[in-house]
């Protein structure tokens, strides 16, 4: 689900299944199973001048929902690609396409955006984030970060160098050192694969949430028993309310 206050909304999401005929999008909300294909959501967070920041961050998740499905194609010729290191190769990719992209036009130059990123297959959810989008999971009340920021603030705060309210107020808090694009040289993403099971939630968003919200907040918005629309929705209106300057961008995945 999607909030903004700003007349150009620089966030995107997408929620795709992917098999062996391709991707298929999935309704903004419903149930679905991992055993039948793969599901595939994520939020990127553009930035760049004019409209360069939502063409960037639509870019990457209309690449990432026509490549994701390579694995499937690679398995039916009898090979079996490693799921992280199609993520590794796929974002590469779409670095330099973005890249490309900004060269074309002086209005896009220097457009990129940020990507976090959950893929579950039947045996593990694939992480991929570059920026500071998030991926949240919570298991039995407790809330665990388990994407990476991309700045020099956040890990500050992650090695107890600061607190939680002198990281929400640090100057530099929304400095990033690596972006999708942006007309850098590479890109160095975060990965990870993680075990999910059953009454896991896991929160995909953009850093308007966190402009809103404390890490409390969203563990207790992610532990209450609610539908996961539901739990959407209390937290975009909770950010908004507090803050609402910057789009605000959330997905909310219960495991059963």
């Amino acid at each position: 689900m999607n909030g903004n206050r700003k007349p150009h909304n620089e966030d995107s999401w997408i929620a795709f299944s992917s098999g062996p005929e391709g991707s298929s999008l999935l309704s903004e909300s419903g149930e679905d199973s991992f055993t039948n294909h793969d599901l595939v959501f994520a939020v990127s967070d553009g930035m760049g001048g004019g409209n360069a920041g939502d063409m960037a961050s639509g870019l990457i998740l209309e690449r990432m929902a026509a490549i994701i499905p390579g694995t499937f194609r690679a398995a039916a010729s009898g090979f079996f690609p490693d799921s992280l290191e199609h993520l590794k190769h796929a974002l590469k990719e779409i670095h330099e396409h973005i890249n490309l992209a900004a060269a074309d036009a002086v209005d896009r130059k220097g457009m990129g955006a940020t990507l976090a990123l959950a893929w579950f297959t039947p045996e593990n959810m694939y992480l991929a984030n570059v920026g500071d989008s998030r991926v949240y999971r919570c298991r039995e009340g407790l809330l665990e970060q388990i994407s990476k920021d991309h700045t020099a603030a956040w890990g500050q705060w992650k090695r107890g160098e600061i607190s939680e309210i002198q990281y929400r107020n640090h100057p530099r808090r929304s400095a990033l050192y690596q972006v999708i694009g942006g007309s850098h040289p590479t890109c160095c993403p975060h990965f990870g694969a993680i075990q999910y099971q059953s009454g896991d939630r896991f929160l995909i968003c953009s850093d308007g949430l966190i402009d809103g919200v404390w890490e409390r907040h969203i563990r207790n918005a992610l532990a209450e028993d609610t539908l996961p629309r539901e739990c959407c929705e209390k937290l975009i209106k909770r950010a908004a309310d507090n803050a609402g300057a910057d789009d605000t961008t959330v997905i909310v995945i219960g495991c059963s």
